[in-house]
């Protein structure tokens, strides 16, 4: 009996996962996706989705997981410049090219993730404490000599979603100007340059 019910399982959490990912990519507003939209859109009872993921938080972040674990992997274990063994400083601009990429291609759903939900604000999250660590080891393998926990929090600030909703939204900076941008921020923090 157990069998039919882990693949039961498994279809509604797929459902879940797809039925947030369209939400999220469509609402005008992603903050006003409830538990009550998901479970509706993926045709599931509410008690199903909370028993899946226990909150709209740990939902997002799921959701997150799954669209950045690509990212994760080249960053663990992939080839240079964003994998391990490229030079820092190449590496730095690397990572958080990627990450703005990822969060323009998701801009609904990073709006989601990093809005304050609950207790666990978005630097409390493991996918944002990972990247802060690298980015800090980075930053003094680079020579930086100090205030590098504070400078990788600097450095991921430039690619928050609400910045870069603001920027390409109200301002109109494209894609280009905005990576353009970040490889400026990284210079400026490493050199003291604009570039």
């Amino acid at each position: 009996m157990t069998g039919p019910q882990r693949s039961d399982a498994a279809r509604n959490r797929a459902a879940v996962l797809a039925a947030a990912d369209e939400l999220f990519a469509t609402a005008a507003a992603p903050a006003r996706v409830s538990m009550d939209d998901v479970a509706a859109g993926a045709g599931v009872g509410k008690g199903t989705l909370f028993r899946a993921f226990g909150s709209r938080s740990a939902l997002i972040q799921a959701l997150w997981a799954l669209r950045t674990e690509p990212l994760r992997h080249a960053i663990e274990s992939g080839p240079p410049p964003l994998g391990p063994g490229a030079d820092p400083r190449r590496r730095i601009v690397a990572i958080l090219d990627a990450i703005l990429v990822v969060k323009l291609d998701n801009r609904h759903l990073t709006l989601a993730l990093e809005e304050r939900s609950g207790s666990a604000s978005l630097y409390e999250q493991p996918q944002y404490q990972l990247v802060h660590r690298l980015l800090s080891d980075l930053l003094r393998d680079a020579g930086r000599d100090g205030g590098n926990e504070l400078l990788a929090h600097l450095l991921l600030a430039a690619v928050r979603a609400d910045l870069l909703d603001h920027l390409t939204g109200s301002r109109g900076i494209s894609r280009r100007q905005l990576r353009a941008g970040v490889t400026g921020v990284v210079d400026l923090v490493l050199n003291g340059s604009g570039g």
